[in-house]
């Protein structure tokens, strides 16, 4: 199974190729990106992460998409089953030359669509690292709420490190309704998914 591709007026959001690896080994070896994340990796360590997320996708039929701009592999972004909670993770990750022109926020919003529309997801949950303040802006920019209760330390972040506590920020199907101002079945005459 392959993931639907999405479009924006300028992104393409599609499935990965082998032809990618090396573009998906810049973003994960860039020290700005992986500032907030955890340590840069290594080819190996961003070839097997591209594998898990291609596993991901043949057996859910969704999970993270390339972003593509202008035909150039710049990040990703899309959902994922986080492995030590329920729920759905909408996560991005963006190469450091393309920050600050609206790319995360743009693919995440065409993202929630399909998931809220297609996928038929009920809530979308993104977290971070408390000082990533890059990502926690995208969150509230796509109509995210923190939720203080649920914020928790990461099971898979060293006790020692200062990115251990992370936030919690969720979406519902309603609160998207309503910051959208339309039913989620209203986007289904005009929704650009090329499946």
């Amino acid at each position: 199974m392959t993931a639907a591709v999405l479009t924006t007026d300028r992104l393409t959001l599609r499935g990965w190729h082998d032809s990618d690896r090396a573009a998906f080994h810049a973003l994960n070896s860039d020290e700005r990106v992986m500032a907030t994340i955890g340590p840069v990796m290594s080819r190996g360590e961003s070839d097997a992460f591209m594998n898990r997320i291609m596993r991901h996708v043949a057996d859910h039929g969704y999970g993270v998409w390339c972003v593509e701009l202008a035909g150039e592999s710049i990040g990703y972004t899309g959902f994922m089953i986080p492995w030590f909670r329920d729920g759905v993770e909408i996560g991005w990750r963006i190469r450091s030359d393309h920050w600050g022109r609206g790319i995360a926020p743009e693919a995440a919003r065409v993202c929630l669509r399909h998931g809220f529309d297609v996928l038929d997801f009920d809530e979308v949950l993104s977290f971070t690292s408390e000082t990533n303040t890059s990502s926690r802006r995208v969150m509230e920019k796509i109509g995210m709420a923190h939720d203080p209760a649920g914020d928790f330390d990461h099971p898979g972040v060293p006790a020692s490190s200062p990115l251990r506590p992370h936030v919690l920020y969720r979406l519902d199907r309603g609160r998207w309704e309503a910051r959208t101002g339309e039913t989620v079945d209203a986007h289904r005459n005009g929704y650009r998914d090329r499946s």
